[in-house]
């Protein structure tokens, strides 16, 4: 017995060890993406008229995406337009590169699409999921509503057997 609670012991010790040093290890490996982060978002001059509309615009598309949660046939709609957004993205990036001195201060449009990727397509790809969440949500509810149909028509026919 004695040699089980050693052997135990022994091995929540390693398990404790394990641990720590992955949660060092995760904690060390996280903090040059947050760095690389922070500078991205320091870079970028917020206040820029084009961006707080670009801002506004998706802000203003969650609200619609929300409050049209019940309107499959609309969030359809909106589910294309957002994917259809990130699909024309690296046209989008090239255009606006080749034209940024005309609404920009500065160069955002790099060659491989990062800041258009981050400010354009990543909330749309956001938008895209919150509108296939709820389209799955909706789908099994309109499941459970037809097999409870169904049972309802099954007990009818059979009362209407035994009678």
């Amino acid at each position: 017995m004695e040699e089980l609670r050693s052997a135990m012991e022994d091995h929540f010790e390693q398990m404790g060890d394990l641990l720590q040093k992955f949660s060092a290890e995760l904690r060390s490996g996280l903090q040059p993406a947050y760095e690389n982060f922070i500078g991205f978002f320091h870079a970028i001059d917020w206040k820029e008229p084009w961006l707080m509309g670009l801002l506004g615009f998706h802000f203003v598309l969650l609200l619609i995406t929300f409050t049209s949660r019940k309107n499959l046939n609309f969030q359809m709609f909106l589910f294309l337009l957002a994917l259809g957004g990130v699909y024309f993205a690296e046209r989008l990036n090239r255009i606006l590169g080749q034209n940024w001195k005309s609404f920009a201060t500065q160069n955002y449009f790099d060659p491989n699409g990062v800041f258009l990727s981050a400010v354009w397509s990543g909330p749309l790809l956001v938008i895209a999921i919150i509108i296939l969440i709820n389209t799955l949500f909706s789908l099994c509810h309109l499941i459970v509503r037809w097999k409870r149909a169904e049972l309802r028509h099954r007990a009818r026919v059979s009362r209407n057997k035994q009678d």
